[in-house]
């Protein structure tokens, strides 16, 4: 597979470009139907037909958020929340679905390389489980491997000095996994 590189001027064309290649199918398997692409189909049938959709990385220290357009063709980045409590980051969260009118989250889920799910996976369960107690929205689990290198590697590839790359690489990776999963609802 040939890759381009490119300058990137803005969010918009960071996503563009960088989403070519799907976090899903950065391993090199010979097989592009893995389970995780089964796992994804399946908690992705969750989501209303309509209306945006929220995308979450969800770290130990920071939440990157992006939103979808109405139209679901873009992930736009929104922004960074630095992890405080539960209660309080689920507020962030509460806010930006009312004030976006999002229909479905779409929170990356961090299997381990070989499918299985660890303990950051089950911690995002948990963080998703507890959510869905404050919320009437659907969320859906879309596989999040390596979204975070895809991001910060495009960015290095931008000449972006690492300042700048930490500020950005959360609400980035959320914008990734947003729009690996808006591309396989538009399939």
């Amino acid at each position: 597979m040939a890759k381009s590189f490119h300058m990137v001027e803005s969010f918009h064309d960071f996503i563009t470009c960088s989403n070519t290649a799907n976090p899903r199918h950065m391993q090199d398997s010979p097989n592009p139907s893995s389970p995780s692409d089964h796992q994804n189909s399946l908690s992705m049938k969750s989501m209303p037909d309509k209306g945006r959709l929220l995308g979450i990385d969800l770290g130990t220290k920071t939440i990157g958020l992006a939103i979808s357009d109405g139209l679901r063709l873009t992930a736009t980045p929104l922004f960074t929340i630095k992890r405080k409590k539960f209660t309080q980051d689920a507020n962030q969260i509460i806010e930006v679905i009312e004030q976006n009118q999002v229909a479905g989250i779409v929170l990356g889920l961090p299997l381990n390389m070989d499918g299985s799910e660890g303990p950051r996976a089950q911690s995002t369960r948990a963080f998703a489980r507890n959510l869905k107690a404050k919320i009437l929205i659907p969320i859906a689990f879309w596989d999040e491997r390596l979204s975070t290198s895809a991001v910060t590697r495009t960015l290095i590839e931008a000449d972006m000095s690492r300042a700048k790359r930490a500020d950005l690489v959360d609400k980035l990776a959320a914008s990734f996994i947003l729009q690996g999963a808006l591309d396989h609802l538009g399939t």
